[in-house]
């Protein structure tokens, strides 16, 4: 066979393992199983029957850094500022210390369970204490959780991420003494997430004035360039040795509810890409595991043990007891601390941890996968089906292919477009009966998906989607009426 036909069939079987993986989503509808657990089991299924396939540790990483990398922001756009301010200090709170306490509960149920000595078990520990954005996000799929329960959720599993991945990548390069360790962890892990944050912070102002000021010669170009400015904001992150994680999910906060030229084509753009990111992501990691490894009952055994641990106990307990302080019902709580799902970071940290070169550090990543393996399928299948148990409010959204929409040469001012929050003014509140007087005026009211009349008796329900006229200088007031009051935990 020629290199044209082998490149041809090198195609061939790319572009069919991709449309394979894309229609896997409807079988993942159908058994309520999340659509990364086909993806992880898939691969691993070929790279033992097919070695070749497997791919070289350090090419994995890069790539599923960046992919990660591009879920994380495109997780950020989805929040919005207007969405994360509602639930701030909640996200910030649950996003650090849930993610240590977790990890130090984790680390000891390692140890004791899989006799794995303590740095290793810590190690470990860390690996699998943050939660999935991509299986999260992967699991609500078309589902969307009303209120502030589903904001909380989103911003925790996007939050605890780089704080995972920085506390993991402290541990590596700390030696010495127990006080040489903590403190040298301390000082890292606090300059990777403040160099994160304000590199974001910046990067996400930024970008978005680099969107609204400067034109492109055409259409298609734009979201590229979000793209480019995205990948140039985790890199300098990096550079200056902090989060590029955490710097890419605040920039995705800042620009993700803010108007800019051609806004619904960006966040279409990197939802798909998304989407790709986390196939690539998941089949890659699949790449990298040896079913046969599995077997061993030192690795599968222990796994369970610690994903049942983890998902029955130490969430439950130390991150419910981390959770307290914030404004939950007991459903909504429940609910929040059993989504703890586990998926492609901690199978990057283990990998990360094998390559440091750990002792134990192989038997250690099988552990992970299984740990993986469990949360995925198990604790994300269930996940509907708890809601519709503790009646969480999980709507599902439906797609909208056509589209019928007014395009404008410059930006329309006077026009504001917001989404009514639970618990916001407007929410229960006729249109006639609206806090803002006669400098205002609605305009269109689409409730899932449909385009209502609007009179002063149509009632504003939550997730409403609004178009009010009024005065730019009223943008301020106007959003008042429609987030709910944001500060607090």
């Amino acid at each position: 066979m020629g290199d044209a036909s082998q490149f041809g069939l090198l195609v061939l079987i790319v572009g069919l393992a991709g449309t394979a993986a894309v229609l896997s989503n409807r079988l993942s509808a159908r058994l309520r199983i999340p659509a990364p657990a086909f993806f992880l089991l898939a691969a691993a299924v070929v790279a033992e029957a097919w070695p070749r396939a497997s791919l070289p540790v350090p090419d994995v990483q890069d790539v599923v850094t960046v992919a990660l990398a591009i879920i994380l922001f495109d997780g950020g756009m989805h929040i919005g500022w207007r969405k994360f301010r509602s639930a701030d200090v909640a996200i910030v709170w649950t996003g650090i210390a849930g993610t240590l306490v977790t990890g130090a509960g984790t680390a000891v149920a390692a140890h004791f369970a899989a006799g794995l000595d303590w740095r290793l078990s810590l190690l470990l520990g860390t690996a699998v204490a943050a939660t999935d954005p991509a299986v999260v996000f992967s699991v609500f799929g078309r589902r969307e959780i009303a209120g502030r329960t589903g904001t909380l959720l989103e911003g925790e599993s996007g939050a605890n991420d780089p704080v995972g991945i920085a506390l993991l990548t402290a541990l590596l390069a700390s030696r010495g003494s127990a006080g040489a360790v903590t403190g040298h962890v301390i000082g890292v892990f606090s300059g990777q997430m403040l160099i994160g944050a304000a590199v974001g912070a910046a990067g996400g102002l930024a970008l978005l004035a680099f969107m609204r000021k400067v034109p492109l010669p055409s259409e298609g170009l734009y979201s590229p360039r979000v793209l480019a400015c995205v990948l140039a904001i985790f890199g300098l992150a990096a550079v200056a040795r902090g989060s590029g994680f955490l710097a890419v999910f605040v920039a995705g906060i800042i620009i993700g509810d803010a108007e800019a030229p051609y806004m619904r084509e960006i966040r279409r753009f990197h939802s798909s890409l998304a989407s790709l990111a986390e196939i690539t992501a998941f089949a890659m990691l699949g790449l990298t595991i040896r079913l046969t490894a599995l077997g061993d009952p030192g690795v599968w055994v222990a796994g369970l043990v610690i994903a049942i641990l983890l998902a029955f106990v130490i969430r439950p307990v130390l991150a419910g007891l981390v959770s307290l302080p914030v404004r939950l019902s007991p459903q909504e709580r429940v609910f929040f601390l059993w989504t703890g799902l586990k998926g492609a970071v901690p199978i990057l940290l283990g990998m990360t941890i094998v390559q440091s070169g750990t002792p134990g550090a192989a038997r250690a990543y099988g552990i992970i996968f299984v740990i993986v393996g469990f949360s995925v399928t198990l604790q994300g299948g269930l996940v509907p089906a708890l809601a519709r148990r503790l009646r969480i409010p999980l709507r599902t959204v439906e797609p909208e292919p056509w589209s019928l929409g007014v395009r404008f040469s410059a930006e329309p001012e006077g026009m504001h477009r917001y989404q009514v929050a639970a618990d916001s003014p407007a929410d229960g509140t006729p249109a006639g009966e609206l806090p803002f007087g006669e400098y205002a005026w609605l305009s269109l009211i689409v409730r899932n998906g449909a385009l209502l009349t609007v009179t002063p008796d149509t009632v504003l329900r939550p997730a409403d989607d609004v178009v009010i006229l009024a005065d730019p200088d009223h943008a301020e007031d106007l959003a008042s009426v429609f987030n709910s009051a944001g500060g607090g935990i």
